[in-house]
């Protein structure tokens, strides 16, 4: 990634300028905008993000602590140029724990490509990128062709910067104030080459990978967020 200085936003308006394309992501009814003043106002994790953790089973989020919030985070990955660019990446804390999570927002836009769609062209980069990606989760390559790339790349980097942070847990969290739920069939298609069965509003331990616990989760933001 760049810069390894991060400069505090005071307002929601200040997370436009971090997005790849600002004019064309930053409008009202849009992941980016509604992310950004939802989690801006809360101050914290937002209401809806801490009901579900709340209600997991999953005790370190229980009680769980926001250290940092970081808008268009970037986390490298081998294979090409191009960085994982998360919407959020949090570190938190819960009963002493530390705490990786990646939060992907969504509206109506999809998580990119399938596999096979972002494959087509058989770049030995990306084929290095794939590998990597499925070395990080644990997954089986022959399995995830009708998977949408970016939930792995996401899911991974909560992995990666789980490492880097010596965090014994990661969370990748679909933060989505989609009316419909749009999306939410991949998200389970995901989900359950880990063997879950993905719910709505509700937190899942996946799997420990490499001493690390993975989670995975989607949460139902506020549609007031979409005319903000």
């Amino acid at each position: 990634m760049g810069s390894k200085i991060f400069i505090p936003a005071t307002k929601p308006e200040d997370w436009k300028s971090l997005l790849a394309k600002p004019e064309k992501h930053w409008r009202k009814g849009y992941s980016a905008r509604s992310l950004a003043y939802c989690w801006q106002e809360a101050e914290g994790f937002p209401e809806c993000v801490k009901k579900a953790f709340s209600q997991s089973n999953i005790s370190i989020l229980h009680n769980i602590e926001l250290l940092l919030a970081i808008p268009e985070y970037q986390v490298s990955l081998p294979g090409g140029s191009r960085p994982s660019q998360n919407d959020i990446f949090v570190l938190a804390k819960g009963d002493g724990q530390l705490i990786s999570i990646t939060v992907e927002g969504k509206v109506s836009e999809p998580f990119d490509k399938t596999v096979s769609e972002w494959l087509q062209d058989r770049s030995r980069g990306k084929q290095g990128r794939l590998n990597f990606l499925c070395n990080e989760l644990d997954l089986d390559k022959a399995m995830v062709s009708n998977i949408r790339y970016q939930l792995l790349h996401r899911t991974a980097s909560a992995i990666i910067e789980a490492k880097k942070f010596n965090a014994p847990n990661a969370l990748m969290l679909v933060h989505s104030f989609s009316p419909s739920n749009e999306w939410f069939t991949d998200y389970y298609k995901f989900a359950s080459l880990f063997g879950v069965e993905a719910e709505l509003n509700r937190i899942h331990f996946a799997s420990n990978i490499g001493g690390i616990k993975l989670h995975l989760g989607w949460v139902k933001g506020d549609k007031e967020y979409l005319s903000k």
